[in-house]
């Protein structure tokens, strides 16, 4: 499978994917068409899907005008079948489809929004997670609860660790300061930053990330660390309480 990262907007990433064994050629998350045609007439010339992992304007401005030049079919998740422009197929929690010879698995994320899912290709060791895990942090709560944002990024991170994580924004140098004023401590993070600032440099994304990597990182996968509990000052909270404080805490930082 290759994968392209288009950048698109201020800091969105859409990514266009094709299965080399059978060429079929789909994009995640089109953010707006210009950037994502010029990308797809460089590299293939030809769409055969479009996959959204949620209705946000930004993540499926360039639904129709995609599927209007290229004919593509737009996958999305049941819930979201009157808010993602132009969709044709519904797709289920758990529910299995094809990208050629490519086996994709639908992840159902709610928080962020009420219809939010992720696409995972377990043999290839990829997800993408839209707007719900960031490399460094986690998307905001709109349209859903904190316990269901909270169990989302749990199926996230019960995938195999080597597994890579292309997100919906290039969001990571800010989310780095952030993870660092509650998590001081990590030495993980100091080398992260070090990473970052190499790859900043480059003007290189800061993604993929890997399970592993956000683990050791993530401060919104570290709600049960002792030295973040102590910078919250709830040494007895419990993992959603101090999960709770991060999210509001962000929203402001």
């Amino acid at each position: 499978m290759d994968i392209e990262i288009i950048p698109c907007l201020n800091d969105n990433y859409s990514y266009l994917l094709k299965d080399n064994q059978t060429d079929t050629v789909a994009i995640i998350d089109p953010s707006e068409f210009g950037p994502c045609d010029k990308k797809i007439n460089q590299k293939y010339k030809k769409l055969d899907l479009i996959l959204n992992t949620h209705h946000h304007f930004d993540h499926v401005g360039g639904n129709a005008e995609l599927k209007k030049k290229y004919g593509a079919k737009i996958l999305g998740f049941e819930n979201d079948k009157k808010r993602i422009p132009e969709i044709d197929t519904l797709l289920k929690d758990g529910q299995e489809f094809k990208i050629g010879n490519l086996n994709v698995k639908t992840i159902f994320i709610p928080g962020h929004t009420s219809g939010h899912i992720a696409f995972y290709f377990e043999k290839e060791k990829v997800v993408f997670t839209g707007d719900t895990l960031f490399s460094l942090g986690c998307g905001r709560v709109f349209e859903g609860t904190y316990q269901q944002m909270f169990e989302s990024l749990n199926k996230i991170k019960s995938l195999p660790g080597d597994t890579k994580i292309y997100c919906g924004h290039e969001y990571t140098k800010n989310n780095l300061g952030f993870c660092i004023k509650f998590n001081p401590n990590n030495k993980y993070l100091k080398y992260k930053e070090k990473m970052l600032e190499a790859k900043i440099k480059d003007g290189k994304p800061t993604i993929p990330s890997t399970i592993k990597e956000e683990i050791q990182t993530n401060i919104f996968l570290r709600y049960n660390d002792v030295d973040v509990k102590d910078a919250l000052n709830l040494k007895n909270a419990s993992d959603l309480e101090i999960f709770t404080k991060l999210r509001d805490l962000k929203d402001n930082f």
